[in-house]
């Protein structure tokens, strides 16, 4: 007896064991990960201090000495560099908050409102997931060159406003799990469509949309082959043609701080809207997972 007890308390310790050493394994695995992630934006960030010899010096150096801070106040006079933020600022909020906000009540629409042929009408909705871009480029740029859009922020923002079908269709399975007794009991209090979406569907999504909302967000402010298309005068220029132009015309110069630190200020707005909404995307792939 007294060895059966012996052996029944080891088994314990050597699961608990092998346990903290995966664990430890798994720890280590994911610190080289975030390394391998990380290191490309700190080396972009010390880049951004360094002149133009430090750039080249070898041994690499991680922390330049001395810093030269005078390369971000010299981004805004090298080119239009606060003009490209206020237009991509302007398309990437329109376009997600707007959009969101039509993508919401079409997924609530295909999800609870019963319409006749609304299954047939979703699934055309996102056969248009099927095709790509290049091939739409040509007659959008033809429509939009009709009606005098060409080199104004109209095209990158009017259709955007329509709504995102990958976001109608995220929205819309999010929804599937909520009850329809839900929907007819409030139906029965002598509730409208308006309300329920209003005081009962939409703080129900918010975390899924607050989650699809910055994917989003990262896609529109990151865009480049549309702003190419579309537009031509300097001062309409989107923040990632102004980089690109930053980087056509100081590369040549080996000016690579300041191209650097102009991308430094392009990804902040990112990291911003990221920060703002950390909680939300975090309860979103909770309550994901748990639906499931």
């Amino acid at each position: 007896m007294q060895i059966l007890k012996q052996t029944r308390s080891r088994t314990p310790m050597k699961a608990k064991t092998r346990y903290t050493i995966t664990n430890i394994w798994i720890t280590i695995l994911l610190a080289i990960g975030a390394v391998i992630m990380v290191a490309p934006l700190l080396w972009m960030f010390t880049t951004s201090l360094k002149d133009k010899e430090g750039v080249f010096a070898l041994p690499p150096e991680w922390i330049p000495s001395p810093a030269h801070w005078d390369t971000y106040l010299r981004i805004w006079t090298e080119g239009p560099l606060a003009s490209g933020i206020k237009n991509s600022l302007v398309v990437s909020l329109s376009v997600t908050i707007v959009g969101s906000f039509v993508s919401a009540l079409a997924a609530f629409a295909f999800a609870k409102m019963r319409l006749p042929g609304k299954n047939g009408l979703f699934l055309l909705l996102l056969s248009g997931m099927m095709i790509p871009f290049p091939t739409l480029m040509i007659p959008q740029f033809m429509m939009f060159s009709r009606i005098g859009w060409v080199d104004t922020l109209l095209p990158l923002i009017v259709p955007g406003m329509f709504g995102n079908i990958m976001m109608i269709f995220f929205l819309r399975q999010y929804l599937t799990s909520t009850p329809d007794s839900l929907i007819e009991a409030a139906r029965v209090d002598g509730a409208s469509f308006p309300q329920i979406f209003f005081r009962m569907i939409l703080p129900l999504i918010r975390p899924a949309i607050a989650a699809q909302f910055i994917l989003w967000f990262m896609g529109v402010w990151n865009d480049y082959l549309a702003p190419t298309i579309y537009l031509n005068s300097p001062e309409k220029l989107t923040l990632q043609l102004v980089i690109a132009n930053f980087n056509s015309n100081y590369a040549i110069q080996s000016d690579y701080p300041l191209i650097m630190a102009a991308s430094i200020v392009a990804l902040l707005p990112i990291f911003v809207i990221f920060l703002v909404f950390q909680r939300q995307i975090i309860e979103s792939v909770a309550l994901t997972g748990t639906k499931a």
